[in-house]
This record gives structure tokens, C-alpha cells and sequence, in this order.
């Protein structure tokens, strides 16, 4: 009995220090763990920030000039029908040569050689009622085979005016008022730069003052000018909020496929952009198709968002006048359809300016009536040589 109470008291303290020596172990296993993984996410900054595509830099040396918005694409007369021949008349008796010779009081129809080129800036193909953006290389085949069977002969094309020259790189300095927890100011940029047949597209603002600002938000797009437009091969996206940075949003595309901020793998899309590429990409259809702006009409362009790759569809809401400090600029207002969007979907905003190449001059972005920044340009956009 004696022997039995001390075996079982004895085994107490050497089961106490295993356990202590268990939690011992499972601690330090833990706090390797955690080293572990902060070890692996500063790797994996280290190595996003490595593949990062570098800034282009250029220098800005003069103020971009306006210019006189081009035409509005007038709408394509309609296909000619088919005429019956003519039949053959009966001769009429000649007539005395002192006779004069009867004139027609109706006017002859004037029909112009088919060589003739159409006015410059005047579209020659029909202009749809609800026109549609064709952004991808898929779709502008298909909308160029549409419009060749009622284009005119190639020699009245090549005069209707000269092939769209892709801008020199160009710095826009906007305004920025909003409402984050109340309202706010600060400063932003828009940024497009080329270098050859490779581009990039910066979205940068400040909210807050910048010696202490709120939000800081860099949005940056790496990619190639094709004949189709900009064809992005990354996106990177950069959120601090006072001392807090959230982690890099980055978006990598290619021919197979594009690799979401979350993971995520979707199917290639043609023409598909990012939420910086977008403004450019606009520009560039605006300049080739006016008559995409007209009041009422809509563009549809898909986009690559950090979780999903959607069809955005703006609609053309307002032709407005916008006061800047350098003058009043005409902007076309366009405006993203909701109905579809979730609660809290940020959302864009867009009034291009015809003076200034159809740039973007105004840019709201909004996540709710509560939470939101608008941007107004606030001096002439710059541009390098």
C-alpha cells in the first residue's frame, strides 16, 4: 500500500514537467512558425517588388495646347437600292434648229464618284443606335468585316484623314475633394507613358494633406501598344491608410490567361484592360470612333478587377461644361451602370474633354454616397517631347 501511494504521488511532478516541457516545445514551434511566416510574406514583397516592372521616367517639357473637338460623326447615308434599268424611250422628232432646247424645271440627282472621299472626320460606316465598343481583337475583326460591306472603295477611305498617332507621354494634375469620415482634399496624377511599342499608365492620389495624408493609393499598368489598342501584361495596386498599408493588389496578364489579385485564373479575354489602362484605352476609341460619344449611346469594356474579370458597360449620360482654373472644357460624362454591382462596388466616373484629345478631366471614384473622391483637372495636362 506504502509503496502503491508513493508511486502514484511520485508520478505527479515527472507528469507535470512533461507537460511544461510539451508547452515549452509547442511554444517555440509556434513562434518559429510565426517568424516563418513573416519570413515568407516579407519574401514574397521582396519578390513582388523585384518583378515589378520599373517606372519610366520622362522629362515634361511643355503644356499641351487645345484643340478644336474633331466632328461628330455624321450617320451613313443609307445603301443604295438596287435600280431597275431604264427602258428604252422613243425617239422624239427632231426639232427645228431655231428651236431652243426645252430645260427641266427638276432638279438632276447628283451622285458622286465612287472615288470621291468623304468630308474628314466623318465616319463611313453606319453609326449603330446603341453603339457598342469593340476593345477586343475579336470584336473589331468582326466589326471590321461589318463595316467593309458598306464602306466605300478603299482610295475614299485612306483620305478620310490620317491614322491615329498615339499621344506623347502626358502628366494630368488633378483636385481632389471628397468624403472619407468627412470631408477631405488632397492631389492626384494621371499618367501615361510610352516608351516605343511598350506603355504605362499611373493612377496616384493623395486624400489628406501630404505631409500626413489618409489614404494614399498608387495604381500602375505595364503593358504593349497593339494595333487593337493597350494590351496590359500587369497591374499592380498599392492602398496605405494613415500608417497601415494593405497588401499589393497585383494582376498579371498574358495570352493564356490572367492570374486575379486573389489567385484566381480566368480565361484570356480579347481587349480586356485594368482600372488604370481603361482611360487611356478610351481615349484611344474616342479619337478613332467620336460617334461612340453621342448622348445616350453606351460603351461596353471589359475589365480586370482584383477578384473577377466583368463586361463594364458606361453610359453616355451628359454633355456638361466644366470650369477649370485654365478655362471651361466641354466633358462627355460617362457613367457606370449599377443595377448590377453589389453594395460598396467602387465605381468610376468619367468626363472626357474633345480639346485635350478626349483625356479624362474629371474622374470620380465612389463606393458609396458616404465614401468618395472626385478629381478635377487642375492645370493643362504636360507632355514630353
Amino acid at each position: 500500500m506504502a509503496r502503491g501511494l508513493t508511486v502514484l504521488f511520485g508520478a505527479a511532478p515527472r507528469r507535470s514537467r512533461r507537460a511544461a516541457w510539451a508547452a515549452l516545445v509547442l511554444g517555440v514551434i509556434g513562434v518559429h512558425g510565426c517568424v516563418t511566416e513573416t519570413v515568407v510574406e516579407r519574401m514574397a514583397s521582396i519578390d513582388a517588388d523585384a518583378s515589378m516592372p520599373a517606372r519610366m521616367e520622362v522629362a515634361y517639357v511643355r503644356e499641351m495646347a487645345l484643340s478644336a473637338p474633331p466632328p461628330a460623326a455624321a450617320p451613313a447615308a443609307p445603301p443604295a437600292a438596287a435600280v431597275a434599268p431604264a427602258l428604252p424611250r422613243k425617239p422624239k422628232a427632231p426639232k427645228p434648229a431655231s428651236a431652243p432646247e426645252p430645260r427641266s424645271d427638276k432638279p438632276r440627282p447628283v451622285v458622286a464618284a465612287a472615288s470621291t472621299p468623304p468630308p474628314e472626320g466623318v465616319a463611313t460606316a453606319p453609326a449603330p443606335t446603341l453603339p457598342e465598343l469593340a476593345v477586343a481583337a475579336a470584336s473589331a475583326a468582326s466589326a471590321t468585316s461589318t463595316a467593309d460591306a458598306a464602306a466605300p472603295p478603299a482610295s475614299a477611305v485612306s483620305a478620310a484623314g490620317p491614322a491615329f498617332e498615339w499621344p506623347a507621354s502626358t502628366r494630368m494634375t488633378y483636385r481632389l475633394t471628397g468624403n472619407y469620415r468627412g470631408e477631405v482634399s488632397g492631389s492626384a496624377q494621371v499618367e501615361w507613358v510610352r516608351s516605343g511599342s511598350n506603355y504605362q499608365v499611373h493612377v496616384d492620389f493623395v486624400v489628406g494633406p501630404s505631409f500626413a495624408p489618409l489614404i494614399t493609393q498608387r495604381s500602375s499598368s505595364d503593358g504593349e501598344i497593339t494595333a487593337a489598342g493597350l494590351a496590359p501584361r500587369r497591374y499592380d495596386q498599392d492602398i496605405k491608410l494613415l500608417l497601415k498599408s494593405r497588401p499589393r493588389q497585383t494582376i498579371v496578364f498574358d495570352g493564356a490567361g490572367v492570374v486575379l489579385a486573389n489567385g484566381d485564373v480566368r480565361p484570356a479575354v480579347p481587349g480586356l484592360q485594368d482600372t488604370a489602362s481603361q482611360f487611356v484605352q478610351l481615349t484611344y476609341v474616342f479619337s478613332t470612333r467620336p460617334e461612340l460619344l453621342r448622348v445616350g449611346g453606351r460603351v461596353d469594356i471589359p475589365l480586370a478587377l482584383p477578384k473577377k474579370v466583368a463586361v463594364w458597360t458606361y453610359d453616355v449620360v451628359a454633355e456638361e461644361t466644366l470650369e477649370t482654373p485654365f478655362g471651361p472644357l466641354t466633358g462627355i460624362h460617362l457613367k457606370p451602370r449599377t443595377r448590377d454591382q453589389k453594395a460598396g462596388t467602387l465605381s468610376v466616373e468619367m468626363w472626357m474633354a474633345p480639346q485635350l484629345r478626349y483625356l479624362p478631366v474629371r474622374i470620380r471614384f465612389e463606393q458609396d454616397a458616404e465614401t468618395y473622391v472626385d478629381m478635377i483637372i487642375a492645370k493643362p495636362p504636360e507632355i514630353a517631347n
